[in-house]
């Protein structure tokens, strides 16, 4: 147990970059931190942190050690919990992070806690590319590889870019039929919260033409927002398909220029790793797989 309490400790002091702050988190003075932390590394017979009166940082010695001991400290945490709630309803607190697209994941949000009620949800949406360990999130929807090592990754399904207006619109205005047709049509973008830029739209390149510019008649920064101006006939968005499933069903949006279209992507619940698996965790991968992309086989 007390090579226990010394990666306890060793996380907090890491995730801080200070035994002031360490000692403050886990009730004990800074004086009592670096104790700890030296006896720790003299166990190890390595130094894990460089010190100077201004900061503290990790040794690579300290890197390799901060992801071990973080897997470590995750796998008996969720063995405890598989123990303990093995024969009771999954329950506790879930931080789940989602990108500011997640709006139409809302009402999946809302049958999952009325499916499970012991569990409280805690949602942050947000695009930014957080630290899910070091911030402490369960789980993170997000688009793209897996790029930590710390990380487990569950692809939930594949998704394609797609132009979308109303019939109304495309009655009034014309469907374009060439990617330089967009040049005579509203259109409706997206701007990034964490850089500032307007999204690319993926339109492929035709050999001999210059790339077109697209024209811009609203851009802003939310999936919803454009989804209602393109409904009510305001003019043409580039969304992923998934997020206007039921609208494409129902007729109340229609895709163009599908053929000039080259952009595809994956959505991805990442958490990190543990052979354990919490079972308020477990369940809510397992209802998301089912809900979101109902029949798809990813692995």
């Amino acid at each position: 147990m007390d090579s226990l309490s010394g990666f306890v400790v060793f996380i907090k002091v890491a995730e801080t970059r200070s035994f002031v702050a360490a000692g403050k988190a886990l009730g004990v003075s800074a004086s009592a931190v670096g104790k700890r932390v030296a006896r720790l590394e003299q166990k190890l017979a390595v130094r894990l942190f460089h010190r100077s009166t201004r900061s503290i940082t990790l040794t690579a010695e300290g890197t390799l050690f901060l992801e071990r001991s973080r897997r470590i400290l995750a796998e008996i945490e969720a063995t405890e919990l598989e123990l303990t709630q093995a024969s009771q309803a999954p329950r506790g607190r879930l931080r789940v992070s989602l990108p500011q697209m997640s709006g139409m994941i809302v009402p999946l949000l809302s049958d999952f806690i009325a499916q499970y009620p012991l569990i409280e949800l805690d949602l942050d949406f947000s695009d930014r590319m957080v630290d899910i360990v070091g911030e402490g999130f369960d789980v993170v929807l997000r688009t793209g590889e897996l790029s930590d090592s710390r990380l487990i990754a569950k692809r939930l399904g594949n998704f394609r870019q797609v132009l979308v207006g109303s019939p109304a619109y495309f009655q009034c205005r014309g469907t374009p039929l060439l990617p330089s047709d967009l040049l005579e049509h509203h259109c409706l973008h997206y701007r990034f919260v964490t850089s500032g830029k307007m999204q690319r739209w993926p339109l492929r390149k035709i050999e001999g033409m210059a790339d077109v510019e697209i024209p811009v008649n609203m851009v802003c920064n939310h999936l919803e927002t454009r989804i209602c101006f393109a409904l009510r006939g305001q003019g043409i968005a580039c969304l992923p398909d998934f997020t206007v499933r039921d609208e494409l069903a129902s007729g109340a949006l229609v895709t163009v220029l599908e053929e000039h279209l080259e952009r595809s992507g994956s959505l991805f619940l990442l958490w990190p790793s543990s052979r354990q698996l919490a079972p308020k965790l477990r369940v809510f991968i397992d209802f998301m797989e089912q809900r979101l992309f109902p029949g798809a086989t990813c692995p």
